[in-house]
């Protein structure tokens, strides 16, 4: 089977209809659970049709790299992100009366209220099948690989669920045709279904994939255990403080546990944390590091893309093909897209040592190139010498994130402090060459340059450049949706809800050693997936196109440190948890007394302090409200480092669940057949939607 990956064949013919039975339009309501393909009521009851069937339930994964609800409802309207000029998702960012259980839309891109909620319960609906029928399979260890596979389908569908609204319907059993009648469980109930499947999964799937069936991407039993991890986590936090109390001790022992069972296993950190996203190209080495836990599986096979191929390629740039910074870029397949779906922070920014921590220079992108409109520019500079683009492949957007205090090395009588591209401002000089668009961070007396809302560093995560076309391709890049260095925060968090703070610290150290740049390690060095343009059959034609691609990044403009032979491990190392980093103390003074919350304590200064070092680690990795909504964390850090939210003032308690569909709600009856009252909806809705 070439290269031994699940999305090889997880589509591919016959898999192609069980596909279409479990996963449909994201406009049918969850209810119609009917499986609607030729074999619905024979070949599943055999032995080949729940194998196949389970094979299937891979492609659920690839729901939440579609579209813009990915990014809707779980990174943006926190202290990550915010928007940038596209607005298709404003109500998301800001909570306003437009996010509610039916949402207003802004535009066809706009996520609506029942997308994950129909998404995931079709996944559970085939899961449910898979468990059903998973006797019909005679061979123990196929059996057994299969049964695990539905039932953490099924726990990590229902994990999804409860993390976005709380309290859902549980449905355990297959169900044919249009169901009507379903009544909300308890929060408690839920998780403890999440919880139980996820522990038959972790013990009926294998301690590796079985690459005979599955592939080297086939879920075992540490991607179980992870999600097992981060249910119980769910569990005991803040939300759930009403109810929780019994389960902590326990939970947060077996937190530890497992955090440590995966860790003690054949899935490792990847030495150098630009492993994770060097990536060259489709099924390249990257796609298969141990770091991986679980991942969405997609390649160029078009006919395997099914409903929802990879379309986050375009959500973490800015506008750099806009005449904002002087048209000098063509945007493509060669550099990507500027939707600007995701614009960073303050508090994004500020989080990171940026002399010391590699992760913010191999997270986020800093400088753009030219590749047209090359010597045409008619400004002259303010002493009266004209501006000239030399070459394609010089730079001509460069953002130099200074850090979070003045920096005296960028200031000088010559340089206009920033300009962009066709205001005829331009006097920064870089290798001897005019560049049209330098972006400080901060102002000469330390001050944050706020910028229009589509100028900012964009995080380089997920850029892919073997798309065949500027922005109506998908992506060939797999989706990340777990990775061991969550396992280490994971356990981290754990540990401080034990009070056992400079154990947590411990931990935390191995990522931020990880991070911080080795001895003579070149700190200029930029790369992200753009550079798979080199392996694209496309590459002969526009060449001169990938030039805008830059290889490079301003570390030493931002940093003023050229010197890279000193190894910054001790510089990354926290001794102790009662003197955290400056960077932290910062992030934890500015929350302090927003909305009446207080850091004065040292579980709640260590609280924010993973939240923080999540954001270093995972930056854009699918997880922040959920992580902020479960702390209620949400409220003061949103309110503290997102600017629309500040401004718009509607976030508050309520919106750390989101709203049950009014779709959902709507189409229920009673068991007589009767229409509930609006009472009988009300009950089932979330409070204060």
């Amino acid at each position: 089977m070439k290269n031994m990956k699940m999305n090889k064949y997880i589509l591919g013919g016959f898999l192609a209809l069980a596909s279409s039975a479990s996963f449909t339009s994201c406009s049918d309501s969850f209810l119609d659970e009917e499986y609607k393909s030729g074999y619905q009521s024979d070949y599943l009851e055999t032995e080949d049709g729940i194998y196949d069937l389970a094979t299937s339930l891979y492609a659920n994964l690839r729901f939440w790299f579609a579209y813009d609800w990915a990014h809707a409802t779980t990174q943006i309207g926190v202290d990550e992100f915010s928007i940038g000029t596209d607005n298709s998702n404003e109500c998301w960012n800001i909570y306003d009366s437009r996010l509610g259980a039916q949402v207003t839309t802004q535009n066809g891109n706009t996520a609506t209220a029942e997308a994950i909620w129909d998404q995931m319960y079709y996944g559970i609906a085939s899961a449910n099948k898979v468990i059903a029928g998973a006797d019909l399979i005679t061979d123990q260890e196929k059996h057994d690989m299969v049964l695990g596979e539905g039932y953490f389908l099924r726990g990590y569908n229902y994990y999804r669920l409860c993390a976005q609204y709380g309290a859902v319907v549980l449905i355990t059993e297959p169900t044919e045709g249009v169901v009507r009648n379903f009544t909300r469980s308890s929060e408690e109930a839920c998780l403890q279904q999440v919880i139980d499947d996820l522990q038959k999964a972790y013990e009926y799937l294998p301690e590796r994939s079985l690459e005979t069936y599955r592939g080297k991407l086939g879920w075992d039993k540490y991607a179980a255990a992870h999600f097992l991890a981060k249910a119980l986590m769910l569990r005991v936090s803040e939300r759930n403080d009403s109810w929780n109390e019994s389960y902590k001790a326990d939970d947060l022992n077996q937190i530890i546990t497992l955090c440590d069972d995966i860790i003690g296993s054949h899935h490792q950190l990847a030495p150098d944390y630009r492993d994770l996203w060097n990536w060259t190209g489709t099924d390249c080495a990257t796609e298969t590091l141990s770091e991986w836990l679980l991942v969405a599986q997609f390649n160029k096979d078009a006919a395997a893309d099914g409903r929802f191929g990879n379309r986050i390629y375009s959500n973490f740039n800015p506008q750099f093909s806009n005449g904002v910074f002087g048209n000098w870029i063509q945007r493509g397949q060669w550099v990507g897209v500027d939707f600007q779906r995701c614009r960073p922070t303050e508090y994004n920014y500020m989080c990171f040592d940026k002399v010391n921590d590699s992760r913010f220079w191999k997270s986020f992108r800093t400088i753009f190139n030219a590749n047209r409109n090359l010597g045409e520019s008619t400004y002259t500079k303010p002493d009266k010498t004209p501006y000239v683009v030399a070459a394609a492949g010089d730079p001509v957007i460069m953002f130099i994130p200074n850090g979070i205090k003045a920096d005296e090395i960028h200031w000088d009588a010559s340089w206009d402090q920033y300009q962009f591209g066709e205001c005829g401002k331009s006097t920064f000089q870089y290798n001897g060459k005019d560049v049209p668009n330098a972006i400080l961070q901060y102002t000469k007396d330390g001050q944050w340059n706020t910028y229009p809302d589509n100028v900012f560093c964009g995080l380089c995560k997920v850029e892919d450049g073997t798309r065949d076309d500027e922005k109506n391709d998908y992506s060939s890049r797999d989706g990340v949706l777990a990775r061991v260095g969550e396992t280490y925060l994971l356990k981290a968090e754990a540990l401080v809800r034990q009070g056992n703070y400079q154990e947590a610290i411990d931990v935390v150290n191995i990522l931020r050693q990880r991070a911080a740049y080795t001895a003579n390690e070149d700190r200029t060095i930029h790369t992200d997936g753009n550079q798979a343009f080199e392996s694209n059959i496309q590459y002969d034609t526009y060449a001169d196109m990938y030039k805008a691609h830059s290889k490079t990044n301003t570390y030493v403009l931002s940093t003023g440190v050229s010197d890279f032979s000193e190894d910054t491990k001790t510089a990354m190392t926290i001794t102790s948890y009662r003197n955290l980093p400056a960077e932290d103390e910062l992030i934890l003074s500015k929350i302090d007394g927003t909305k009446g919350y207080s850091v004065s304590g040292d579980y709640e200064r260590m609280l924010n302090f993973i939240m923080n070092e999540r954001t270093r680690e995972l930056d854009g990795e699918w997880v922040r409200w959920e992580d902020l909504a479960r702390t209620k964390l949400l409220i003061p850090r949103a309110y503290a480092f997102n600017e629309e939210v500040a401004e718009a003032g509607a976030l508050d308690e309520h919106h750390l669940l989101r709203p049950i569909p009014q779709s959902f709600i709507d189409a229920l009856v009673n068991e007589d057949g009767s229409a509930l009252s609006a009472e009988q909806k009300d009950a089932l809705q979330n409070p204060g939607y």
